[in-house]
Order: C-alpha cells, then sequence, then structure tokens
C-alpha cells in the first residue's frame, strides 16, 4: 500500500473484545473533503447517526473506529460514547469534534466500554504513519479471516495520484446505501459535493452490489476522503469534469475489489458466486432479481453442496416480485446451458453440470425474458461453517 499524501494512521489494542489491535486512528490535513453512505437500517448505531450529522459541514480532520462492539441500541449511553471519543480524537488531533468521524462494529446491545477507548487515544496519536495501512484493516475486523486492503493509482492532468481502501466485512453483509465498514483515502483534490456523488455511484456498482446473508447491519458505513495534499492538478468543478474521468475508474474498481473481497471472506463460504441478470424491465429490476436468487438460502446451500439445482434458480426469480416471462426464462450455470424458454435444454447433462460446481468459483446467469435491462450481484454460499460461526458469536 503505497503512502497518501496527508494520511496517517495507528492501530492499537484497547481489549475491547479481542487480544489483538482494536482501535483505529486516521489523522487527516486541513482541507480534507469527506463523502459518505451509510445504512439505512431504522436501527442504526450512534456512529451512523454522528457521522449523518457532521457530514453536512464537509470537512474532516479525524477518523476514530472500534472492533469487537457495535455501539448500537444502547440508548443514550451510546450517544455519550460517541461524543466522549470524538472530543478526546479532536483534542489530541487539535480539531473540532464534528470533523472526527466515529465508527463502531461488534456485538449489538452491548455498551461501549468508553474507557478502554480513551485510554489508547494518546498512544495512537504517537504511533500515527503514513505506511500502517495494514494494521488499520487488522484494527477493524470482527469475524474476518483476513484483512482487505485495495490500491490503484491514476492521474489527472499529467498529476499523478493514488487511492488506498480498507473494508472489514463478513457477515450481516447485505448493504441496503454489509457488518460491513469501508474507508477510501486520495490525495487528489475533489469537491465534496463532487465526491460524494462519485462514491454514491460507485458504491451503487460495488457494496450494494454484494450479499452474504441478507441481513443489513446496524452499523454500515463507507466514507471517501479527498486530502488535497497531492500534486496541484486541474480543477474539477462538477462530476461532468473530463478530468474525473481517472479517479472515477479508480474508485469503481477499487470499491469493488474490497467489495470482492468481503463476499469471499463470507462467515464459512467455500465457494465465490458471480450472478448475472439480464433481460430485465429495468436495471432496479434486474437487482432485485439478482439479490432474491443470492439471498436464496435454499440456492446458497445447493451451491454449497455442489448440487446444479436449476429450479432453485427459478423459484428465487418467481419470488423477486419483478416482472418475468416464465415461458423464456433462460439459466446457465458457467457454460454450461440448464434451462431455456422456461424448461429444462435439451442437450443439459447434469453430471457435466454438476463437475462444474465443484469449482471455488461460480458463476450464474439468468434471462428473464422481458427487457434489456442486466445487473450483476456477488455472493456466496452456505455452509454448516456459517451456523457454527454465528451460533458461537457471543460464547
Amino acid at each position: 500500500m503505497p503512502p497518501i499524501a496527508g494520511v496517517r494512521l495507528a492501530a492499537t489494542s484497547a481489549g475491547i473484545s479481542y487480544d489483538r489491535a482494536d482501535v483505529l486512528l486516521v489523522a487527516l490535513p486541513a482541507g480534507t473533503s469527506v463523502a459518505g453512505v451509510f445504512t439505512k437500517s431504522k436501527t442504526a448505531s450512534a456512529p451512523v447517526h454522528w457521522c449523518r450529522d457532521i457530514l453536512r459541514k464537509g470537512g474532516a480532520r479525524g477518523l476514530v473506529v472500534n472492533s469487537g462492539n457495535a455501539n448500537a441500541f444502547t440508548g443514550y449511553e451510546g450517544v455519550r460514547a460517541v461524543a466522549a471519543t470524538t472530543a478526546a480524537v479532536a483534542k489530541a488531533l487539535g480539531c473540532r469534534a464534528d470533523e472526527v468521524f466515529a465508527s463502531s462494529t461488534g456485538v449489538i446491545g452491548e455498551k461501549l466500554p468508553t474507557g478502554k477507548v480513551l485510554s489508547v487515544v494518546e498512544t495512537l496519536k504517537q504511533g500515527l504513519g503514513e505506511e500502517n495501512w495494514l494494521a488499520a484493516a487488522e484494527a477493524i475486523r470482527t469475524t474476518d479471516t483476513f484483512a482487505k486492503v485495495a490500491t490503484r493509482s491514476f492521474s489527472i492532468g499529467d498529476a499523478p495520484f493514488n487511492l488506498n481502501g480498507i473494508a472489514k466485512g463478513s457477515g450481516m453483509i447485505a448493504p441496503d446505501m454489509g457488518t460491513m465498514l469501508a474507508y477510501v483515502f486520495t490525495d487528489a483534490t475533489i469537491a465534496g459535493d463532487v465526491l460524494q456523488a462519485e462514491l454514491a455511484n460507485a458504491n451503487a456498482l460495488s457494496f450494494n452490489a454484494m450479499t452474504v446473508d441478507s441481513d443489513t447491519s446496524t452499523s454500515d458505513t463507507v466514507l471517501a476522503f479527498a486530502t488535497g495534499a497531492g500534486a496541484a492538478h486541474p480543477e474539477i468543478s462538477d462530476s461532468k469534469s473530463p478530468h474525473l474521468r481517472g479517479f472515477r475508474r479508480a474508485l469503481r474498481d477499487l470499491m469493488s475489489d474490497l467489495a470482492h473481497q468481503i463476499v469471499r471472506d463470507g462467515e464459512g463460504a467455500s465457494k465465490f458466486v458471480r450472478i448475472d441478470i439480464s433481460g430485465a424491465k429495468s436495471k432496479r429490476a434486474a437487482r432485485r432479481i439478482g439479490l432474491a436468487v443470492a439471498n436464496s438460502p435454499l440456492v446458497k446451500t445447493a451451491i454449497a453442496g455442489e448440487d446444479p439445482n436449476w429450479g432453485r434458480i427459478v423459484m428465487a426469480v418467481g419470488k423477486a416480485g419483478e416482472a418475468a416471462d416464465r415461458d423464456r426464462l433462460c439459466i446457465s450455470f458457467g457454460e454450461h446451458l440448464v434451462a431455456e424458454n422456461g424448461v429444462r435444454a435439451p442437450n443439459y447433462e447434469e453430471s457435466v453440470v454438476a463437475t462444474y460446481m465443484k469449482n471455488s468459483e461460480i458463476s450464474i446467469a439468468v434471462d428473464v425474458g422481458v427487457g434489456q435491462s442486466r445487473f450483476t450481484v456477488w455472493t456466496c454460499d452456505f455452509t454448516e461453517a456459517y451456523v457454527r460461526i454465528n451460533a458461537d458469536y457471543r460464547s
């Protein structure tokens, strides 16, 4: 991970829930712009409400994240915890509290041990450095089995820039804006309103196009920061600026990379699954059908069992509530056509397709036969390990 001009990071252990680093601090320079998208959950956490409120001010100087406790469904104590934490970080960084963004992830309904977080703020300040990207990604993990990082480079005019991202997520993943947090940083100069539009568009094609288990978290947060501390470049006045193209491509590619890493690390997952929906009335309809297939426990368990049970795909398409022509429906597993024109394909061979299902990456294509729109969703299978992990989550 290359350095991002103006970004300094530190991670340490506060002993919240794990015997490893569980608090992250990011320091940002004055003038940093920020954008964000958040969970639509009606039981959103206190940090999500805080970030939504201060995002309107348009600037950022810091980010503090803890793992092991979601600070969600914690009432006024949760609000006080966010206020105390951001105030302490603001004092350490020499900025206002409403310039400090906060996230928490972990168990819902238990009070955040605020004292433990506050006790490590000075340690974090002393440890700030531009190279600590992997440590940062490690500190925000919960049930993740690996840290999720990605980097891209791009140019504006003749000036080179970097884009780095970190994310966490493994279970409770079905973003509606997966538990999912993601943070993206660049050293380019991009105004907050432009950054917001680009983040929202990239989010729709990445984090909002994946699912692990159909459960939308109380804590889902994606934040993008542009420090403006890199090289000078042509002004970007709005989202139609041609100078924005390199950043746009890099952002969408990086966020898709992080989303795919989350799906690959789905709790107990053994297979990475791509679902391509085509022939839909609209992109919205294609997305809903794709998610209906991806979230179906029957589809996901069939994939885990390496069973090419295309009947379950038919079921999932039908329950999505979007237009579909039963008698024009076509379904493929990889390159193998299994159903066409509403019936089993005449050349379908169960043994051949069953062999394909043994792959670690599975592709399912469905044409619903009513329009021209398409959408791609990424998911994983359901295994017995998913049940074990979540049955023992608080044990």
